[in-house]
């Protein structure tokens, strides 16, 4: 690991947290340079729903190669970049009554809610964007003015201006936070200008797997029709089918202004879009652009998981079989600690959170303990207090359930070692 040490910048994150040298991988398994395999539930944060080098993306890509498809083209039309639209729209859009015009921006989710807010601030004539506490939308100057986590917010570089933070719900126990906002907005000394949008995720990932229920979302989303806001779904980490449906918005029957999209959109390869209604199209040409906004290695990839997988129901019925083994796992070793600690299981489709609320710190060492188990998870949250869980959307049952397994023996490990320190300490 010396040559990363020595050569890679200090900013490097997710190698300190797993330090050896992956090599290899596949579906659900990453094999490092000792031929040491892990279960990886966190899946290039959310990148790898179809799982590491996918058959089927694979042999499309080398397909494509071979024949010297276009790479580059900036956003000039392109075969791949037609058949993706093409599969998009009659497998994703139509079905489920959505109009939206795609937009390519550049290849990174940051690149996406950056254009969304641009655009939003541009039809609406207002600068102001409501965002909501424990948000996550990217960390470039913009998104990074509505992403909560203090943990990448700095006043020597940070610029706030022009973004209001509102309570997501449950973040109060007792208090409608839909009501709080609605009282910012009819009262006009508030000082809260009235905004151009709303944006927010239907699940937070990083911010600690907080899910908006139905109810909140569907009055959220008739607020925003009041008041003449659009509404920003950044489906970013859990779209793509992560939530069981392919928009993570859908079990809420909602109709968002603008989408977000990016990670397993590409299929693994670099590709974020923007998706507008229509009558919000009022760029001019080349107003916003980018040089790799049209990733057609990317575009490939994308469709042959359109068609592959979002053809029937039978993706999305998988995820949430997997669910219920997901979350009765967790629920079972939680139950068997809740004499010492009080864990708390939360998340929807193959996205979910452990946390352990008596104990904030044990979230990091947890995932410590089970990267020694050979497993791969990570932490989210404000304080990093929450275990996540992403596995690939394909990952086979068999190995759910040893990963699962694995992390039930480096909790359990972990939980006994910390009471053993106890008793010596006294």
């Amino acid at each position: 690991m010396r040559i990363f040490e020595n050569l890679e910048s200090e900013v490097r994150g997710y190698i300190r947290s797993f330090p050896t040298i992956f090599e290899t991988s596949k579906g659900a398994i990453l094999t490092d340079e000792q031929g040491n395999e892990y279960i990886d539930f966190f899946a290039g944060a959310g990148t790898l729903n179809y799982g590491h080098n996918n058959e089927h993306i694979q042999d499309a890509l080398i397909e494509y190669l071979k024949k010297d498809g276009i790479v580059h083209g900036l956003d000039m039309a392109t075969t791949a970049k037609k058949e993706f639209i093409q599969s998009f729209n009659e497998t994703i859009l139509k079905p489920r009554n959505l109009e939206y015009k795609l937009q390519f921006t550049g290849p990174t989710g940051t690149n996406a809610v950056e254009t969304a807010l641009k655009l939003a601030r541009l039809v609406k004539g207002r600068s102001n964007i409501v965002a909501f506490t424990n948000g996550y939308h990217g960390l470039s100057q913009g998104s990074l003015a509505v992403t909560g986590n203090n943990e990448y917010r700095d006043e020597s570089y940070i610029s706030r201006a022009n973004a209001t933070f509102m309570p997501f719900d449950g973040y109060f126990d007792d208090i409608n936070t839909l009501k709080y906002f609605r009282k910012f907005l009819n009262d006009g000394s508030s000082g809260v200008d009235l905004p151009a949008a709303v944006i927010l995720e239907t699940i937070q990932g990083e911010g600690g797997i907080n899910i908006a229920s139905k109810e909140w979302l569907q009055e959220l989303e008739s607020i925003c029709r009041e008041y003449d806001i659009l509404l920003i779904v950044d489906d970013i980490q859990v779209g793509n089918g992560r939530s069981g449906d392919f928009f993570s918005f859908e079990f809420a029957g909602i109709n968002p202004d603008m989408v977000t999209l990016s990670k397993s959109i590409g299929g693994g390869l670099p590709m974020a879009l923007l998706l507008l209604k229509p009558d919000l199209d009022q760029w001019k040409p080349g107003e916003h652009t980018g040089t790799f906004r049209g990733n057609n290695l990317a575009f490939v990839a994308s469709k042959v998981c359109l068609d592959n997988y979002w053809q029937n129901d039978d993706l999305s019925n998988a995820v949430f079989y997997k669910e219920k083994i997901l979350k009765d796992k967790l629920q079972q070793i939680a139950n068997k600690h809740k004499d010492d600690y009080t864990i708390d299981i939360r998340g929807r489709g193959l996205v979910y959170g452990f946390e352990v609320k008596n104990d904030k710190a044990i979230a990091s060492q947890i995932s410590e303990y089970s990267f020694n188990e050979n497993l791969i998870c990570e932490t989210c949250g404000s304080d990093g207090q929450v275990v996540k869980f992403l596995p690939p959307l394909t990952i086979c049952e068999e190995d759910l359930k040893e990963g699962l397994n694995r992390f039930e023996k480096a909790v359990d490990k972990l939980f006994e070692d910390k009471k053993n320190k106890l008793t010596k300490e006294f």
